[in-house]
Order: structure tokens, then sequence, then C-alpha cells
């Protein structure tokens, strides 16, 4: 099956980044490489982009799509949160711009067979990176009825976490859970017929949502690189990052928020004696969320949210 996925709202990417001829550039999540393909086209023909992505099987379409620029592409099998070591490693210092898009490619949905969707009945995998240690398999079967509370409320925000944490954990006593129809069914039998039949979305959605981000460390990936970037970008460089949930939103949205802080002296100094000043400036003061003609033509583009700044 050929890799689907379509990007989250090129051009806004494309305006925030604003891209330059000649300069270097980083697409920290490949994904389909619609962002990727965009770029090399704004900063040709000697601009040069470096291509991340944990999942192998977004490299391997990246080497395909991206096949008529491969003298200006490095493609890296990583986590966008190494990448300090990833630039040391290729001898490049700073870059001038990053682009972070946090989103569940539809291959990784449809096409990948590693259970992410509850639709299809498929091994419970969900890892992006598959040399990854732990499996949503292994998470849901070993991990104890508090623990998946802790995941299910903290990811997920799902106000049935401790039902149905407690029935995962009578089901496993049974039999191991170990396919997404599996996980799905227990789900939903979890949450009563009235609340169910109220929620817009699949019963599942949420369950499956925080299974993923515990399996993926994806928050505690996007805090590291949110730590660091900064000190990545060349000065007047650009971070765009496409987030879809609102704890992702808040850690990108905080990071920002404290490195514009121009003083942090006490408020009743006569004056600054600290001598901090501002890192970068936020290019968004107010999210930017795609219109109604992306979100018509592209559903999964929904709940994309996007922040950007500008180091100084």
């Amino acid at each position: 099956m050929g890799y689907k996925h379509i990007s989250a709202m090129p051009d806004e990417v494309l305006h925030y980044l604003d891209l330059r001829p000649g300069k270097i550039y980083v697409d920290g999540t490949l994904g389909g490489c619609g962002h990727s393909k965009a770029i090399l086209e704004k900063i040709g023909p000697d601009g040069r982009l470096i291509g991340i992505d944990q999942d192998i099987d977004s490299i391997e379409n990246a080497k395909d799509v991206l096949s008529a620029y491969k003298e200006r592409v490095t493609l890296v099998h990583d986590n966008f949160a190494n990448l300090p070591d990833i630039l040391s490693g290729l001898n490049i210092e700073a870059v001038d711009g990053i682009l972070i898009d946090i989103g569940l490619s539809q291959h990784q949905l449809s096409g990948s067979g590693r259970g992410f969707s509850f639709q299809k009945d498929e091994p419970l995998d969900m890892r992006m990176d598959i040399k990854a240690e732990h499996t949503a398999e292994y998470l849901v079967n070993v991990l104890s009825e508090k623990e998946l509370v802790e995941i299910f409320f903290k990811y997920g925000e799902e106000k049935f976490s401790r039902r149905i944490a407690k029935n995962i954990v009578i089901r496993r006593k049974e039999k191991a859970i170990k396919t997404s129809i599996d996980l799905a069914e227990i789900v939903t039998a979890s949450i009563p017929v009235k609340n169910r039949m109220k929620q817009k979305i699949h019963p599942a959605t949420r369950i499956f949502q925080a299974i993923r981000i515990a399996v993926n460390k994806e928050l505690e990936r996007l805090e590291t690189f949110m730590d660091s970037f900064h000190e990545l970008l060349n000065t007047d460089g650009r971070l765009c990052v496409l987030t879809f949930h609102s704890l992702e939103d808040r850690i990108v949205k905080k990071k920002i928020k404290e490195l514009e802080i121009d003083c942090i002296c006490p408020k009743d100094f006569p004056k600054c004696v600290c001598d901090e000043k501002r890192i970068v400036k936020s290019l968004t003061r107010r999210v930017v969320i795609p219109g109604k003609k992306e979100i018509n033509d592209n559903p999964m583009a929904r709940s994309t949210k996007l922040r950007a700044a500008v180091k100084l």
C-alpha cells in the first residue's frame, strides 16, 4: 500500500517559516513529505533540507517522493527530540527554520498495520518507531490498574478512565488483549450507553490517543525539543509547530512564552539588574487553526493548531 497522508495547513506553514533560498531547514516529522516537498521548492536551487522521522515507513516513502531533490536532502531515521545530536553529527551548528508536525499520519492509521485505529483488527502495537521498547499490547496487559487510569486521564482526558482501566484488568486475567478491536470493544462496553449516544467521536478515540502518546513518549519528547530549539536556530530563524491535542499545544505555548520574557527582576525593582533578554518573539499571539475549506478537504486537519516563533 502506498503512503497516504495530506499535510495540514501547508500554506500557513510556508508563511510562518518565511523560507529563503539557499538556507537550511529541518522538517522534524516527514510524514507524507507534503511539507518537505513544498519547502524544497521554495528554497531552491541551493537550499538544504534535513528530513527526520522516527517511522521507517516515512523515511522509505521520502526516498521516493523527494528523489528529485536528493542532492539537497538528508534523511534521518530518528526522533526530532534528538535534533541537537542530529545536527552535530552533520556538522551543522544552527539552521534557519524548523518544522514539527506532531500529528498522526493517515498511513499510520490505515496502512501501517500497527493498531493505531480502532476500526481495524490489527496487532496492538502503536509504535511509531518499530524499534521502541514497549508496544501498546505491553502497556495494556502489564501496567497496573492505577497506571492505566493515570495514562487514560492525563493523556486522553477520559472521564471514564477508572471504569475502563478496571474492565481491562478484569478482561486480561481471562485472556491477553492483543488486537485493536479487542481493546476497542472493552472500552466501548465500559462507557454507559447514554454517554455513548451523546458523543460525537468513537468511544475508544481518547483511550487510543492516550495509549499512543504513552507508547511513543510524545509529550516528553516534545518538551525535550522545546527546551533546546532556540539554541539550534540562527538569528531570524523560525520555528513552526503543528499540534493536535491541548496538552501538546500547552507545552509549545508555555515554552515560547518563557523565552519571550525580557526581564525576571521583581516588579518593585527600580531598574533591571538581571540582564535577561528575550530570546524569541511569538509570531502567533492567537493560535492559528485551519479554515473551513481545509477541514472539508482534509478532515484529519480539523484539530490542528499552529504556533510559530522567530529567534531574535
